[in-house]
């Protein structure tokens, strides 16, 4: 696929391309703290009622900061689409670009999956 330039577009800023990405991955960031909250949940759930006694005050701390986390590692989706949309590859990105939301989500639904095993379990303590 050509570039902007290459058709006759001036090439995107960068405040073009970050008001681009913030639209993009913010519209879709509830949606990837829901994936995560139904993953503790579930184990949760299924855990009935011996996890009921594993939410003290202390592991809901831990939830938290996790969570704090989660966020903080979503935010590296930002430098690879702002990366990729200066590469001049912008329309082809922008199309595609669902896959790493994808792949992301998957990998932090599978590290949430661990870490709730570990902290109803007692085996990750505070």
């Amino acid at each position: 696929m050509a570039s902007d330039a290459s058709q006759g577009h001036a090439p995107a800023g960068f405040g073009e391309l970050a008001a681009d990405a913030i639209r993009y991955w913010e519209l879709r960031r509830a949606l990837y703290n829901v994936v995560l909250l139904n993953v503790v949940c579930v184990h949760y759930v299924l855990g009935w009622p011996a996890s009921r006694t594993d939410l003290a005050r202390d592991p809901l701390f831990v939830f938290f900061i996790l969570a704090v986390f989660a966020n903080i590692a979503y935010c590296a989706a930002y430098p690879v689409d702002l990366f990729v949309q200066f590469s001049g590859l912008r329309e082809t990105w922008r199309r595609q670009r669902w896959i790493l939301f994808l792949v992301g989500t998957t990998f932090a639904a599978v590290l949430a999956h661990f870490f709730t095993l570990g902290i109803l379990s007692g085996t990750i303590t505070p």
